[in-house]
């Protein structure tokens, strides 16, 4: 059975929009507005899933679906620059460990998960998405995890996640099944 897999990026609050900081945080009321407005467009699925983040739970809330938390869908762990502006972490450690993180997949300078143990952990969570998951699943996730899908999806190089802009309340869809798995564009309008 083909499974429709719909990944939906959560909407922004102060942590995204302004202050731009590694990690989690909640929505403001901005955020609830926009995520309230845009329940109207999402597919229909028959399972719903969310990050474990609070951001993700409050969108899923603000969309009003009944989600359930799947951790293997968490962030990519940021480690020590975890809560911190990226204008900290450069004051702080300079700009080469982020521009080594941000060129070498493979690198963790902040302790955390590299962007190739995320794509890892997506791709095999995605190849192991069971055949009676339902044939339309909605996950609520970070842009991380919307990036290092859509790489396992194409067989991209790694290199390429971070020319991958997921803004909030976007959506990518995925059809197909462990090992085969196709990007589908989501129309804004589409029911």
């Amino acid at each position: 059975m083909t499974i429709r897999l719909t990944l939906l990026c959560a909407a922004a609050g102060p942590s995204v929009r302004g202050e731009a900081r590694f990690g989690d945080g909640p929505l403001d009321e901005r955020g609830v507005r926009e995520a309230r407005a845009a329940a109207a467009t999402l597919p229909t699925a028959s399972v719903v899933l969310t990050a474990p983040s609070v951001r993700c739970g409050q969108t899923a809330q603000a969309l009003g679906l009944d989600a359930t938390v799947d951790d293997r869908l968490r962030d990519l762990d940021y480690g020590d620059w975890r809560g911190r502006s990226l204008a900290d972490v450069v004051a702080d450690v300079g700009p080469e460990p982020v521009g080594e993180w941000t060129a070498d997949p493979g690198a963790a300078p902040h302790g955390g998960e590299s962007v190739r143990e995320l794509c890892l952990r997506m791709g095999a969570w995605l190849d192991e998405l069971p055949q009676d998951a339902g044939p339309r699943v909605l996950g609520v996730v970070e842009p991380a995890v919307v990036r290092a899908a859509i790489l396992h999806a194409l067989g991209t190089p790694l290199t390429a996640f971070w020319r991958i802009d997921v803004p909030p309340l976007s959506g990518v869809g995925l059809t197909g099944r462990a090992g085969r798995w196709n990007l589908r564009l989501i129309a804004a309008t589409s029911p």
